[in-house]
């Protein structure tokens, strides 16, 4: 979905100059390129560009939407904000595939059946946009990406919603993103945890490269197939992935269970004052970032703001209160249980609801036998 900066995307600036100027010939070819997935963050879902072939002009480029900068001064919190500037770039073919070569990701072409007067629209289209302010847009994990923006190219192109779901859409956004980090467990934790209820809504929206190039198989364009050919491009190295215990749920458990086996004040107030303020962040980033997927994040009733309050009163040693603010927690964590029931990812946070559950028995109880204690020491 993303493309890292490789190298500086005004090399070929030149060429925008007289591209304006190009006429394509009859053998002009256009296609959707997707690229496979990688193991780095940014390539976890893939990647989507458009190719234009013409060899009587000497012409083989590929347009990329995503393409992003690290040195962007604040990258992180502009990431988060999501007003972070994402650009369009090009590249000349071979610089395209060495790229996927080398993080060996397979490429797969679909060539699009369009008139040689739409394949030069959408040529003259994406150079005035590459020579605008256009090339620059504001990334949104699942409505502005390389994946979307291509789409909406060449529906605009064909001045009709050709390419989209398919209908009736019974699945989730979260249920199609679950899957891609499946050997990448902290990434695959830390993205359900980020992500609210719009990732819980049916994936209406197409926005993954490999959903666009299953649906582009079945596509027709006046009822004929808008894909005349599919075909693999470079075929990726059979990869040998050995499953790491380290990036795994077994380490959380290890963790938890390590934490609730030596049962120390200390460390227990480490532990949920971490909680607290993740439930903080939780709660806070929907008012701060323009991502619509963190807002409403029901995931802060398990990383609960609220254990900041009981850690208040755990200090001060005020029993009544551990109890009651305890029993608040309580009473939400089960909520959000109920609620997690249907959710793909109630798997991911299973650890966490267990270990708090007793934890919060653990105080509950302990503080109410001293309680009951004071209060039979007293008569």
């Amino acid at each position: 979905m993303m493309q890292k900066l490789l190298f500086p995307f005004f090399i070929i600036l030149s060429f925008i100059g007289y591209g304006q100027n190009i006429q394509l010939s009859e053998e002009t070819e256009v296609s959707i390129l997707t690229c496979e997935t990688g193991n780095v963050s940014y390539s976890l879902y893939g990647h989507t560009g458009i190719r234009i072939k013409d060899q009587i002009n000497n012409l083989d480029i590929v347009y990329n939407y995503g393409t992003f900068d690290f040195d962007t001064p604040n990258f992180i919190l502009k990431f988060v904000k999501g007003d972070l500037q994402y650009f369009m770039s090009v590249s000349t073919y071979p610089n395209f595939e060495y790229g996927y070569q080398y993080e060996n990701r397979s490429i797969y072409q679909q060539t699009l059946t369009l008139s040689k007067e739409k394949k030069q629209l959408l040529f003259n289209s994406l150079n005035a946009d590459l020579n605008s302010e256009k090339r620059f847009y504001t990334y949104k994990f699942i409505d502005r990406n390389c994946t979307n923006m291509v789409i909406d190219k060449i529906n605009t192109l064909l001045e009709d919603t050709i390419i989209t779901t398919k209908k009736p859409v019974d699945i989730t956004y979260r249920e199609i993103l679950y899957p891609y980090s499946k050997n990448h467990f902290f990434e695959q934790l830390g993205i359900n945890i980020i992500f609210g209820t719009k990732v819980d809504q049916k994936a209406e929206r197409l926005f993954l490269p490999l959903e666009l190039l299953n649906v582009l198989k079945t596509t027709k364009l006046e009822d004929k197939p808008l894909v005349s050919e599919t075909k693999t491009l470079f075929e990726a190295k059979p990869a040998n992935y050995k499953p790491s215990l380290l990036n795994s749920i077994y380490t959380i458990i290890l963790l938890l269970t390590l934490i609730l086996l030596a049962n120390k004040k200390w460390l227990n107030t480490i532990y949920f004052t971490l909680i607290g303020f993740v439930g903080i962040f939780l709660c806070s980033v929907g008012f701060y970032s323009f991502h619509e997927e963190v807002m409403w994040n029901y995931n802060a009733l398990l990383f609960n703001p609220l254990y900041l309050v009981l850690l208040f009163y755990y200090y001060k040693n005020d029993k009544k209160k551990i109890i009651i603010w305890g029993k608040i927690i309580v009473a939400i964590l089960l909520a959000y249980v109920v609620y997690m029931l249907n959710k793909i990812h109630l798997y991911l946070m299973s650890p966490f609801i267990i270990t708090h559950f007793i934890f919060l028995s653990r105080i509950i109880l302990k503080n109410k036998k001293a309680t009951q204690f004071k209060t039979d020491y007293n008569k």
